[in-house]
């Protein structure tokens, strides 16, 4: 039966808040967090719309160092406790059934996802809590002890945007404008300078694919590009230029171009997903494509090489004694430099040893390209010199790119080896042997 004098006092006790809330000055860390209390607490639910627009109204006013107060106070604050952890471990210990292990597993979560699940019933919520994560992101690195809160908004987002929840649309010319100039700043990878250049990026012999999520209208979450071509694409400068439309004679889908358009996602996987799918539309519609890779970027290459000590470029190196690579450190190495050609070896080698063998404390590729395209499944098909020859592609890895070719009938079982034994499969067109183990 309803306990109508709870209710009238559940009402009038919001009334009352709702009331106080006009009189909040903008911010306030200290009403920011009662109103959290209030928020995750019973008597907060009924008018859970309400109080979750204040709190994000209110967290978007305060200062960046109010925001790494509310950060710290909800993560100490709503953290789990170990008290009534241990108390629900006991209690399911005496009575293993589905409440006990359901309380469990409420007190182990501990109150600071269910406080972001509220304020996600606010007016765009979604996107403010995602903005919120990017704020998050920032300040991460000097705040460690914020790491478990960073991973509560992650599990949540993995939820939110899985990507049944997402929308595949191809981005054409007749894409609404507000799309199309996102897309211009979202772009992460090949720069896209103005509306003319989007333009050839959507051309007849391009295919654009972009996931939307229902809570972000006309906001793109991650987008792919992608580039027909007759066998993978070697060149990004030959991709960008226009081509004669009436050549029909592609039997390749080089993707050239993978961007996650939303910061506060970060780390949230939606790219491979993004790829598998794009192949899929792409076998659809253009049945007589058949083979599917990228032209991909070696971010970090050029830093990593630069600390590199000369005895470890030797014993990478081996016995091509004829090829030097010291000289990518000197002063007067300029964009184009014939040398990069003639120790083209060298340089091979080298980036082959980078992207499978250096390590982070997990046991995978430091290269984070690398990594997301062997954990998909694709393998090292070729490593290309002068593949950028602009200043951004010799910034970052002297202008070398990687082809990651995906075999189809091959995706799974390389995502199996890579995953459980930390293996890469071996190239298929280089004779590298030192390298094939991650």
């Amino acid at each position: 039966m309803f306990n109508f004098k709870e209710i009238i006092s559940s009402i009038a006790d919001a009334g009352q808040k709702l009331f106080s809330i006009k009189n909040i000055k903008k911010n306030d860390l200290e009403s920011i967090i009662s109103l959290c209390d209030d928020l995750i607490s019973h008597k907060g639910a009924a008018f859970g719309i309400t109080v979750a627009r204040d709190i994000t109204e209110l967290y978007q006013s305060l200062s960046p160092e109010n925001k790494l107060l509310f950060f710290k106070k909800i993560n100490d604050k709503y953290k789990p406790s170990f008290t009534k952890v241990n108390e629900a471990i006991e209690n399911y210990t005496k009575s293993q059934n589905e409440k006990t292990l359901s309380d469990l597993f409420k007190v182990s979560e501990g109150k600071r996802r269910e406080l972001f699940r509220r304020m996600n019933m606010a007016p765009n919520g979604t996107a403010i809590i995602v903005a919120l994560r990017e704020d998050l992101i920032r300040i991460l690195k000097d705040n460690k002890e914020l790491s478990e809160l960073d991973n509560d908004l992650r599990h949540l987002f993995r939820a939110w945007f899985n990507p049944g929840f997402l929308k595949l649309a191809k981005i054409t010319w007749d894409t609404k404008a507000a799309v199309l100039e996102k897309i211009i700043k979202y772009e992460r990878v090949h720069q896209i300078k103005d509306m003319n250049e989007l333009k050839r990026r959507l051309g007849e012999d391009r295919r654009f694919f972009s996931y939307f999520h229902p809570a972000l209208e006309d906001e793109p979450i991650i987008f792919v590009q992608v580039a027909l071509t007759k066998g993978l694409g070697k060149s990004i400068q030959e991709l960008m230029k226009p081509t004669d439309n009436e050549e029909k004679s592609y039997d390749t889908a080089t993707f050239y171009s993978i961007s996650n358009c939303q910061e506060g996602l970060s780390r949230v996987t939606l790219g491979n997903f993004l790829i598998k799918r794009v192949v899929y539309e792409i076998q659809e519609e253009l049945p007589h494509i058949k083979n599917f890779g990228t032209l991909s970027p070696i971010p970090g290459f050029a830093d990593w090489f630069t600390y590199l000590e000369e005895t470890k470029i030797k014993n990478i190196l081996g016995d091509l004694k004829d090829q030097d690579a010291i000289f990518l450190k000197s002063q007067d190495l300029k964009l184009g430099d014939s040398r990069i050609i003639r120790n083209k070896e060298a340089i091979t080698k080298l980036v082959a040893h980078y992207i499978v063998n250096e390590k982070n404390e997990k046991g995978l590729p430091v290269n984070d390209v690398s990594r997301f395209h062997l954990g998909n499944g694709a393998i090292v098909d070729d490593i290309v010199v002068n593949a950028n020859i602009s200043e951004t592609g010799f910034k970052r890895s002297y202008g070398v790119m990687v082809n990651y070719l995906y075999e189809l009938k091959n995706i799974e079982k390389n995502h199996e080896e890579y995953m459980n034994n930390n293996k890469a499969v071996s190239y298929t067109h280089l004779t590298l042997p030192t390298i094939y183990s991650v």
